[in-house]
């Protein structure tokens, strides 16, 4: 790492910050701290119900998950295997709502059968060394495995819901640092890795900076936008 870099990316934290303040919105729930087992499952949610969509539709098929209950893993889950159809139709304004569904189902089915709750993912990750490696490179491999779900929806998860310090890059991280050509790090065979490892490495590993660096990045691309 290069000492120009990390105290440009923390001054430009630092001017979004006094920009936009803390991350609120959207965001009020995403970079909440602490948060409850309940609403890290809604992060949970609401990072597959994003994906290639706004979060005006996303919030339309919140509000009807929760005008029915069915704003939890379990309870998406039980009325999926139900009928998919009509619990596909709830989320219908997230576009892609049947793909979208049975991601769901499939996220939800994997926390059940492979951890049993969200307390239970928590405390595997708690270990000394899950940030380095271990655990949270594991959990992450079995995030990459469901169907539908990338490196940036596996990376949202464990950053915003269950707190860990994995740098998530998106469309809105490559524009930032495309418009400062002199940070942008050099071309690798993975894109997405070469740019979260420039974050990781020129960022002390703290989920909370994480958390609020990403989401004020975001801010700012849809205020240039």
């Amino acid at each position: 790492m290069r000492e120009k870099d990390i105290m440009q990316l923390y001054k430009l934290y630092k001017n979004l910050r006094t920009l936009y303040g803390k991350p609120s919105g959207q965001w009020s729930i995403w970079c909440k701290r602490p948060k409850t087992d309940r609403e890290r499952e809604r992060v949970m949610m609401e990072a597959i119900l994003t994906q290639r969509t706004n979060w005006r539709n996303v919030e339309q098929a919140i509000a009807a998950l929760e005008k029915r209950r069915l704003l939890s893993l379990d309870a998406f889950l039980n009325a999926y295997r139900k009928n998919p159809a009509r619990t596909a139709l709830l989320i219908k304004p997230s576009g892609f709502y049947q793909q979208k569904a049975a991601r769901l189902a499939g996220l939800a089915t994997f926390v059940k059968k492979r951890y049993g709750a969200i307390a239970v993912m928590k405390r595997v990750l708690a270990s000394p060394n899950a940030s380095q490696g271990g655990p949270l490179a594991r959990m992450r491999t079995e995030l990459l495995s469901l169907n539908g779900i990338g490196p940036e929806t596996a990376d949202s998860i464990l950053l915003y819901a269950l707190d860990k310090p994995i740098f998530v890059i998106d469309e809105y991280t490559r524009r930032f640092l495309q418009r400062r050509s002199e940070l942008t790090p050099r071309h690798s065979k993975s894109f997405y890795e070469n740019l979260q490892k420039f974050f990781q490495n020129n960022l002390k590993k703290d989920y909370r900076l994480y958390q609020d660096f990403h989401a004020l990045i975001v801010i700012d691309g849809k205020v240039r936008r």
